[in-house]
């Protein structure tokens, strides 16, 4: 306790000292803390379902087809279910976002569709009710049924103890509810708030539709007890071989590459993220190096000044433990007191990920500072206090008590291993500070060319915003309504919709052919994004026309059946140019009256992320399905875009009482939306850089301040036999130089490992990007300059007289 109050009365004696190494514990510590709360949010922390580490997840892929996940498909599901020995339980579900609410106040809700054995393969109970039937699976009358969440019996069902057996509307039809999950329950990143069965007709189950993912149905599977996940994709490969042997287009399949991948379900989800999350992580413990290194530094020059006073101690009786122990309280205490403020900094850091879009990544939503990462980061501020009081303590033990008695100077005499340690420190943390501001520079670079490339569309000033339509409604009437009434809106110059637009996060692919094309040998027939579109969707997205012409709304209504293609789909297959009046034609069904003849080659759209290599292909179909699904309807408008959101939701309901439009965004937005897992990083990199830079000056400078004033005596001497200023002065400037180029040889082999280690996460950037090391080198320099350039002016002005007074 002794001991306690010792350092503290230390402390609080130097509040200079003590502010700035508190404000670099919390800071170093805090930033550390919020991008780990955000990584064991997404990678570490187990899904919340039992045993959750058993779950997986199947797709389809097929590389040589450039289709790398294509989700499963519903006769996936019933021919593989109960004939995976390896698995206790499989299940398939969708995401969509359908109309729910009684006509005239119906909203588009998030709905999941799930098989009846969905909830049981994730281990969850419900709190109320039942899962669905296999009968409520079928397609038939008078078999709606729904699940609610927690949240939603709450808020539009009043939290009714006699919930079950109610209806609510979905699209327009009576579902009775049967269920309702536990207040806990979220599946991965959905929002879902509504749970209906995914309902299928026998002809829907067939081996003609085992390859009809499309990347919209997805598959998860719980292993038995024992099992492991190698045994299960030996088993799935097994049954894939035996149910393709059938299969007339096995060879198809075989020469695209098919295979159902299995991989942990947690670490699928979260797979686009984890480079970019541990990259974060480590850009940020380099930032951690650097405040622990600069508080070493600060804490030497502190004990250096102690040093006679140390040595009085130990003369009078003090033990090596006695000083070791001192060392330690006061160290660890300092950086506790630290990592208290680091908790609000980390607090606050988290808050700032949020806005910057953290909780839009995957498993986004569940990131929040609670008790376990509090208590993290108090056991990790004291380890780092006894891991910086090691060196600290070293000193004080190998000051030679003779010299240290005898010196004339109240802070002892410095040896050459101390001064050399000190530099060390100093190189070190030049070093990495060169590494973190080159990583940010290059994750700025890689952001301005992702920014750069072209979407392929004009995106301003156009909203988009999507709408359901239900199954028993023909979307094409609908359509022709609702666009006929938003063209005669003031400021509107174009309309259009179609069933996906760019950037919107579904980037399913298909089969489209052209007729007689046979692939080189060697080569598989290649998916394309494929849509359907109508009225002026090209217009209205600012969609250049390379030759032919637009679909048009006319075109949804022809027996021909026309449709555009893009320009990389035209030079795949035509690389010579006369893609117009070719016919083309989806997955399989070669028939002479399904062919589409193309109209019109358009430019090339940027489908799923800017990033995309070109080549992908995108065919543009008219509106030839009456079914429902979910449609994009774009509006370009003079006007701000956001200001027409009101007015294009009135119009829907107009056009049809029971939908609802939703998702309005403008496509600037989605872009910048798109852009998030690039965006934020290099801000982040950005922060860390800048504080990292100033630690390492502040720790230059400290270092060179302490050795003008240790000096003192020494330079008055020589400036009284002498010596010129600028030779005084020149001697601290060319310590501070000789620190920065090693400093920099160090960092600039830490750029190249850094480089390389970025690859994945970097776009168009080279893993040594001259510039960027110059320009590193240049800041890192300038900085290094000030740093140096006020202690060896306060050397220069040293006063013999005085200096020879003093001590």
């Amino acid at each position: 306790m002794n001991n306690l109050r010792f350092a503290f009365r230390q402390l609080y004696k130097a509040p200079a000292f003590t502010g700035t190494a508190l404000a670099t514990v919390a800071i170093c510590l805090g930033a550390n803390l919020a991008i780990f709360g955000v990584i064991n949010s997404i990678l570490l922390r187990p899904l919340p379902f039992p045993q959750s580490d058993r779950l997986v997840t199947i797709f389809n892929t097929y590389p040589k087809a450039g289709v790398e996940n294509d989700g499963s498909s519903i006769t996936n599901y019933y021919e593989r279910r109960g004939n995976i020995p390896a698995f206790s339980s499989l299940s398939i579900f969708r995401d969509f976002s359908e109309v729910v609410g009684e006509t005239g106040a119906a909203e588009q809700t998030e709905i999941m569709r799930v098989s009846p054995d969905f909830f049981a393969t994730l281990g969850v109970n419900l709190a109320m009710g039942r899962s669905f039937t296999e009968a409520e699976a079928e397609v038939a009358e008078n078999n709606g049924v729904a699940i609610v969440t927690d949240a939603y019996w709450r808020r539009h069902l009043n939290s009714d103890p006699n919930v079950l057996g109610r209806d609510i509307r979905v699209n327009t039809m009576p579902r009775k509810i049967v269920g309702v999950l536990p207040p806990d329950f979220r599946f991965l990143s959905s929002e879902a708030r509504l749970f209906l069965p995914i309902r299928s007709r026998l002809e829907e189950r067939t081996p003609q539709q085992r390859h009809s993912g499309g990347g919209g149905t997805h598959m998860i599977a719980r292993l038995k007890p024992g099992a492991t996940i190698a045994e299960a994709q030996s088993q799935i490969d097994a049954h894939n071989a035996a149910v393709e042997e059938d299969n007339p287009e096995a060879k198809m399949m075989t020469e695209a590459g098919f295979r159902s991948l299995v991989r942990p379900l947690h670490e699928e989800h979260v797979r686009s993220i984890r480079p970019t999350l541990l990259l974060m992580q480590v850009g940020v413990f380099f930032l951690l190096l650097i405040g622990a290194v600069n508080l070493v530094n600060l804490l030497l020059i502190r004990a250096s000044g102690r040093a006679k006073e140390m040595a009085i101690r130990r003369s009078m009786g003090a033990s090596r433990a006695h000083v070791v122990r001192q060392v330690m309280i006061e160290t660890v205490l300092l950086t506790f007191v630290g990592g208290l403020l680091g908790l609000a900094v980390a607090a606050w850091g988290i808050r700032l990920l949020e806005v910057l879009g953290a909780d839009r990544l995957p498993l986004g939503a569940h990131i929040a500072f609670n008790g376990w990462l509090a208590s993290i980061g108090l056991v990790g501020s004291v380890v780092l206090g006894i891991v910086i009081a090691v060196p600290i303590a070293w000193f004080n033990l190998g000051t030679h008590l003779a010299h240290a008695l005898q010196s004339e100077s109240r802070t002892g005499t410095i040896s050459r291993a101390a001064q050399r340690l000190r530099h060390g420190f100093i190189v070190a943390q030049i070093a990495l500070a060169f590494v973190l501001l080159a990583g940010a520079a290059l994750l700025g670079l890689s952001l301005k060319k992702v920014m750069a490339v072209s979407p392929g569309f004009r995106a301003d000033h156009v909203l988009t915003g999507e709408v359901t339509v239900p199954f028993r409604y023909n979307a094409r009437p609908f359509l022709d309504r609702l666009l006929e009434a938003i063209g005669r809106q003031p400021g509107v110059d174009a309309a259009g919709a179609i069933t996906n637009v760019p950037l919107s996060g579904e980037s399913g692919k298909t089969a489209v052919t052209p007729k007689g094309y046979v692939p080189p040998a060697g080569q598989s027939l290649q998916g394309h994004y494929s849509y359907q579109v109508t009225g002026d969707y090209f217009s209205a997205l600012g969609i250049p026309l390379r030759e032919g012409r637009f679909l048009t709304s006319a075109d949804s209504h022809r027996t021909e059946r026309v449709c555009v293609v893009d320009e990389d789909f035209a030079r795949r297959y035509w690389p010579n140019g006369g893609a117009l009046g070719q016919r083309v034609f989806q997955g399989s069904d070669s028939d002479d009256a399904k062919l589409f003849t193309i109209v019109g080659v358009v430019g090339a759209v940027k489908q799923a992320e800017l990033t995309e290599p070109q080549g992908q292909g995108a065919v543009y179909l008219p509106f030839i399905d009456s079914d429902g699904f979910n449609i994009f309807v774009v509006t370009r408008t003079s006007q701000r875009p956001e200001a027409f959101a009101e007015t294009l939701r009135k119009l829907v309901r107009a056009a049809n009482p029971d939908l609802a439009i939703d998702n309005l965004r403008t496509m600037d937005t989605r872009i910048a939306e798109s852009l998030i897992a690039r965006r934020s990083p290099a801000l982040l990199a950005g922060i860390f850089a800048g504080v990292a830079l100033l630690l390492a000056a502040i720790g230059t400078y400290g270092v060179l301040s302490y050795a003008v004033a240790q000096r003192t005596r020494e330079i008055g001497i020589r400036m009284a036999l002498g010596a010129q200023t600028k030779q005084i002065g020149a001697q601290f400037l060319s310590l501070g130089l000789r620190l920065l180029a090693a400093g920099t040889i160090l960092g600039l082999m830490g750029a190249w490992w850094a480089g390389r280690a970025m690859q994945s996460v970097l776009f168009d950037v080279p893993t040594l990007h001259v510039a960027t090391l110059l320009g590193t080198a240049l800041v890192m320099t300038t900085m290094s300059l000030v740093a140096c350039f006020i202690p060896a002016r306060r050397a220069t002005k040293v006063d013999p007289v005085i200096a020879l007074r003093a001590e």
